[in-house]
């Protein structure tokens, strides 16, 4: 019987907030991972399996019993040899083919805000390939399409930790960055829904001189912004291609590429997070 939901990158910052989520509604919920000893987690409800999704073959057989796919796969920090192709887009094409061969009813796949804008990028050059392969596939599906986490806001706290911020331009491009355990409600919530696509951010919108600001205070410290001018920022953009593989410069890329445009997206209105308690908790 096809009655559980199976989440792929289980062990990352999202992935864990939907495995959580998922057994608080009540589903069977089937995990993969490389190594199962690090997980300690006890649930009537929760089972683990172990696989390695850029290799196919260790997935035969898994999603037999699979009615729902969530992918949070990706790379977010380079620490291996693989590339974004390698992950983002031939691993969680590997669980697409998977769930197509075994009969899984949807695929849900987190993608992100703007990809189809950024896809010049390494990461959503990427991601945005591995999105079409899944509307080709013919699977029922939905990609969420996340703005950035509370915890990407962290460059702004070691910032204001030294007690003044650095920013491109005049800082009035406008986000809404989401905390990983309100958008695993959104992604839980997606598994009934039929939309095929869901933009999704806090419901806190914030120019980036504000959120300078609440980290700044968070820390205790004065209001000291520094707007450097855009060029800066498009100078190390050229540096970091042109100097350093894109192992190395893809998550720098993406960042400075997103600071220099608004990345607010529809707001999840039953968010229980607040950026300003995120970083006091965190300074």
């Amino acid at each position: 019987m096809k009655d559980k939901v199976l989440v792929a990158g289980a062990t990352g910052y999202l992935g864990k907030y939907i495995t959580k989520e998922l057994l608080s509604k009540g589903f069977k919920t089937k995990i993969i991972v490389r190594n199962p000893q690090k997980i300690a987690f006890l649930d009537s409800n929760f089972s683990i399996e172990k696989a390695e999704v850029t290799c196919p073959e260790t997935l035969q057989g898994l999603f037999d019993d699979v009615r729902v796919v969530i992918s949070c796969i990706g790379i977010t920090r380079q620490k291996d040899h693989l590339t974004y192709m390698d992950v983002d887009f031939r691993a969680n094409a590997n669980l697409i083919d998977e769930a197509k061969k075994s009969g899984v009813e949807k695929f849900i796949y987190i993608s992100v805000f703007n990809g189809e804008k950024l896809r010049n990028l390494k990461i959503c050059e990427a991601k945005e390939k591995l999105g079409e392969y899944l509307k080709a596939s013919g699977l029922a599906y939905c990609i969420v399409r996340p703005t950035a986490f509370f915890s990407d806001m962290g460059d702004f706290l070691k910032m204001a930790k030294m007690g003044k911020l650095y920013l491109f331009g005049d800082g009035n491009f406008k986000l809404n960055p989401i905390h990983g355990e309100d958008l695993a409600k959104v992604v839980v919530e997606a598994i009934e829904q039929d939309s095929k696509e869901i933009s999704v951010g806090g419901c806190q919108v914030f120019t980036q001189n504000e959120i300078g600001e609440l980290a700044l205070r968070a820390c205790g410290n004065s209001i000291k912004i520094i707007h450097l001018p855009d060029w800066i920022r498009k100078f190390i953009l050229w540096s970091v291609r042109t100097f350093t593989g894109s192992k190395f410069y893809g998550p720098i890329e993406f960042f400075l590429s997103a600071m220099a445009m608004d990345m607010q997206a529809p707001a999840y209105e039953k968010s229980k997070h607040r950026l300003e308690q995120f970083f006091k908790e965190n300074s």
